[in-house]
């Protein structure tokens, strides 16, 4: 495993604005803003703008942000996980068959748009986690 785990906070379409409270708040920078739309999923034109991945970062500060899809729903206090990167295949499959094994699975684990392995699994203690392996 790779680095600490990042917070991620998911938004209901307030994604972005939220991303820009926090630049305003503590300064530092907003970057890798995509939205559904530019990954390639259809979308009601009221969401064309909700944020699919976006980052932010201030010295060690450093959270990541998605909206949820029209329809979903956010629960506050349940709308932040922790995302970890696997340094291989092996690794992530072996953490997120355990974690699945007891817990629940929000998203199997898959290949992704963005060159990735990856997977959100809720343990059996109600911590989500996103699993991601960056493949080469």
């Amino acid at each position: 495993m790779r680095g600490q785990a990042t917070p991620y906070f998911m938004f209901d379409g307030n994604a972005k604005e939220a991303l820009e409270f926090y630049q305003s708040l503590f300064g530092g920078e907003v970057f890798e803003l995509k939205t559904f739309v530019e990954a390639g999923y259809q979308m009601p034109p009221e969401a064309k703008d909700r944020l699919i991945h976006g980052r932010f970062k201030k010295d060690d500060l450093f959270i990541m942000v998605s909206d949820c899809f029209p329809g979903s729903a956010v629960v506050v206090g349940s709308n932040i996980s922790l995302a970890l990167n696997f340094e291989s295949e092996e690794e992530i499959q072996s953490i997120y068959k355990a974690l699945s094994e007891k817990g629940a699975v929000y998203m199997e684990l898959q290949d992704t748009f963005w060159g990735a392995k990856y997977a959100k699994v809720k343990d059996p203690y109600g911590v989500i986690w996103d699993l991601n392996y960056q493949k080469a």
